[in-house]
This record gives structure tokens, sequence and C-alpha cells, in this order.
């Protein structure tokens, strides 16, 4: 169902109708193009037909939207998935009855032990395919499995739990927007957000997201002093967090038309700013001498070059990792991973699932979505492939640079993104209206420079 506006009559009455005339037989998909929208009706409905609500937002990447919403549900590969555990081994199970089954999309269940000396679990698992139907039964052994995650402790750790009481309070959150009885619903999902530390759409802080390989030297080599700042950009109390241990820890970005997120923690506020250049430079992320570390991303362009020289979309095309003291390099494209260990050379595409462990190196390859990678016990990098449709006229796949643990890097790391990884103080003067009535423009004196911003 596609709608850019309100609906006109009775909310309660529409939502009859559509359930009585689907029956249950097929899942309900929502577009609701632009502001205008009742998006939380569209959401309400889609979740009570078995199907999903994307918002579609009137930018120049609209169509790309509406893309992506269509490959994601384009390919059902089961339906009617279930997983059924003994009742009396379990307590605390996330929702585990699936009405589709997407190619390239996931199923994960959780839960907990009723009795925690309990050391195996059996799993049935039943869905229907095209032409036949699938039914398999596993069982799980608790202590192989911890003990296959030994070695990756910075990463699960107690990461298990955290996964359950997320996807808890997700399936809560849907719950509340097909129930009258909220007060029950919302008191449960304040608790496990503040023990666990999640934000939610129920607590203070708004989280937002932001909107080959062999030639040459090679881009993990290329060393460029970081470009001034040229347009700065400043959200009053966004952040991007990234959750660990259970303590917030702030992640900085780079992402899309080169846009940068740097968190101000001690301010509770954030400086954004984009960077303008010319496809095929090259920009010094991130160059930390102590740790030996460099990080260095080339720009790309659009397929086809638009008019307007200074309206000029660009994106990261390739990412360069290195540790000059490891004799490691890792170069990162949109098609494949490079991996540089001495004179050893070692390459996957993006379409494996690979789990890599060298002496001082740990990269992990998430099909077609992303990699995490750590270099001895400096900071870990994640890299998001952002794919688009591929005879796409305009648009062409890019990547993004996440970055964790930035503290473990040393006081004397520069670049676009490391001149931020330690504490920064600017001032904010002059507040006055702008071009646009909601955002205010300021003067922002940072680094003994003074900008024009825009909150």
């Amino acid at each position: 169902m596609l709608t850019d506006g309100q609906p006109n009559v009775g909310k309660f009455d529409i939502r009859t109708h559509v359930k009585k005339a689907i029956e249950g037989k097929y899942p309900l998909y929502n577009l609701g193009f632009g502001y205008g929208v009742d998006y939380g009706f569209l959401e309400k409905m889609a979740l009570e037909n078995k199907g999903l609500a994307r918002r579609i937002y009137p930018d120049s990447d609209s169509a790309l939207q509406l893309q992506g919403f269509y490959d994601e549900v384009s390919n059902p590969m089961l339906m009617d998935v279930e997983l059924h555990y003994p009742e009396n081994e379990i307590s605390g199970l996330t929702k585990n009855s699936f009405k589709h089954f997407y190619d390239g999309s996931e199923i994960v269940v959780a839960g907990r032990f009723a009795d925690i000396n309990q050391n195996s679990l059996t799993v049935d698992v039943k869905g229907e395919g095209a032409n036949d139907v699938l039914s398999f039964t596993t069982q799980q052994d608790a202590e192989q499995t911890a003990k296959a995650f030994q070695e990756q402790e910075y990463i699960f750790g107690d990461y298990i739990e955290r996964l359950w009481a997320y996807l808890t309070i997700e399936q809560l959150l849907e719950k509340r927007h097909v129930t009258k009885e909220k007060e029950n619903l919302t008191a449960e999902v304040l608790d496990l957000s503040l023990k666990y530390k999640f934000v939610t759409p129920l607590t203070s802080m708004v989280v937002t997201k932001p909107e080959d390989y062999d030639n040459q030297a090679g881009i993990a080599d290329k060393t460029t002093e970081g470009i001034d700042i040229f347009t700065v950009l400043l959200y009053q109390g966004t952040l991007n967090l990234c959750i660990t241990k259970q303590t917030p820890v702030i992640c900085f970005t780079v992402d899309g038309d080169p846009h940068f997120i740097i968190s101000v923690p001690q301010k509770e506020d954030a400086i954004c700013f984009n960077i303008n250049e010319k496809p095929g430079d090259v920009l010094s992320l991130i160059n930390d001498p102590v740790t030996g570390i460099t990080v260095n991303g080339e720009l790309i362009g659009d397929k086809r070059a638009n008019s307007d020289a200074n309206s000029q979309n660009t994106y990261f095309g390739k990412l360069g990792i290195a540790n000059k003291y490891l004799n490691l390099k890792v170069t990162v494209t949109s098609e494949k991973i490079t991996i540089q260990n001495g004179n050893e050379k070692t390459a996957f595409t993006w379409l494996d699932s690979v789990t890599l462990q060298q002496e001082g190196l740990t990269l992990i390859i998430n099909k077609e979505k992303n990699l995490v990678l750590s270099m001895g016990d400096g900071a870990s990098f994640v890299i998001v492939l952002h794919q688009v449709w591929k005879k796409h006229p305009l648009h062409q796949d890019f990547l993004g640079l996440y970055t964790l643990k930035s503290h473990k890097l040393s006081e004397q790391t520069h670049g676009l993104l490391g001149q931020f990884f330690h504490p920064i103080d600017f001032t904010i003067l002059e507040i006055h209206p702008g071009s646009d009535p909601k955002k205010p423009d300021a003067t922002m004196i940072i680094k003994n420079k003074e900008l024009t911003v825009t909150r």
C-alpha cells in the first residue's frame, strides 16, 4: 500500500477492512512517502498483518530507498518459519514464529536457560518452501559454543545476553503499537533499556544514523595531510552510540557524501561536517605514529557527472587500513577485500562469510553487509558496504567507516577523523535565524578558528 497523505476516514475502520480483506493470507507492506503521512498508523496496520512499514524520504536518493525496500522483500525463501524449544528448559523466549524469511535476511531467536547449569539445547525448525516443507532438529552444546567463542571474547563477551535484551525490547515496542494496554509494556521496555543501556523511542536521547586494489602503491600506503573542514553542521543532542560491555562508547563515523559525525559527549553535542573533494582524491582519515595505524579513503563519484560541479556527489569507493609495525595492510573496495601480511596476499569477496585470525589481525566478513577489523591491541573498525541497484543509471556501490575503541589510539593521532579522537572544545556565539527558520545559524570558535555553523 502506497500513500503520501493522511487517512480521510476513520483509522479503525480502515484497519478493520484491511485485516478482513487479507484474512491472514498475505503480508501487508506500507510505504509512506514524505513527511505528511501518519507513519504510526501505517506501521500499526502493517504489524497487524505480518508485514512492515517504510517511510520513503523525499530526497535525491528516494529511488534508492525504494529499490532497497524491494530488494529486501522481493525474494521470499520460506513461509511460516517456526523454531520450537522444550518449554520446560527455557524462559524469556523472543519471537520464534515468522511469516516470511527473505533471501539476504536473517532470523534470530534468543532466550534464557531455565536451569543455569544446563549444557545443551534442542530446537526443532520448520518452514514451508515453494515446493516442499523444511523440517529438521539440531542440538547445541553450550560448552562447545563457549570454547569456540573464547578467542573472540572481545566481540562476544556478554553479547548474547545483550542481543536477547535488544530483541525483547524491539518486540515489546512492536506489541505496544498494536495494543491498548500500553502501560505494562512501556514499563518493561524502560526497565530493560535502563538495565542494558539501550536507547529507545521511550527514552530521552535521540540516536540518528548519518545520512582495482593492487595498482599504484596501494591506498593504505598513501599519506596525505588532513584537509581542513569546509562545512560544519551542528546538531543538538545527536549522538552515535556504540554499546559494548554495557558501557556507551562514542563511535566516530564517516559515510555517505563524505559526512563526518564527531560526538562531543562532554558538551552533549556533535560536530557534523562534509568534505567536498573530487573523485580520485585520497583523504587521510586516521594517522597514528605511535600505534602505526593509518586509515585512508579514496573517493569515487556518480557514474554520470553532474553539470553543476559544486554539487558533485562523492563517496568512499576504497578504504585502506595499515599497521606499519605489524607489516599488515587491508584494502577494501565494494567488490573485494585484500589482506597483505608481509609478502603474502589473501583476497576475499563480499559474497564470502569469513572469520580470519592471524597474528595481530582479526577480520570478520559478514556477507554483503560489513566487515569488522582489529589490528593488534589498537582501535577496531567496521566497514559497511552500501549496495545500489546494479543497473542504476547514476549511483554505484560505496563504503562507510565506523571506528570503535578509538581511545586506544595515541594523543598524536591526526587526520580528518583522528584529530577529534581526543577531547576538543568549542564555543557557540551569536545565534541568529538562518535561511531555514527551523535551523538557526551561529558562529562557532573551534581550534582558534571562527566558522559559520547551522544548528
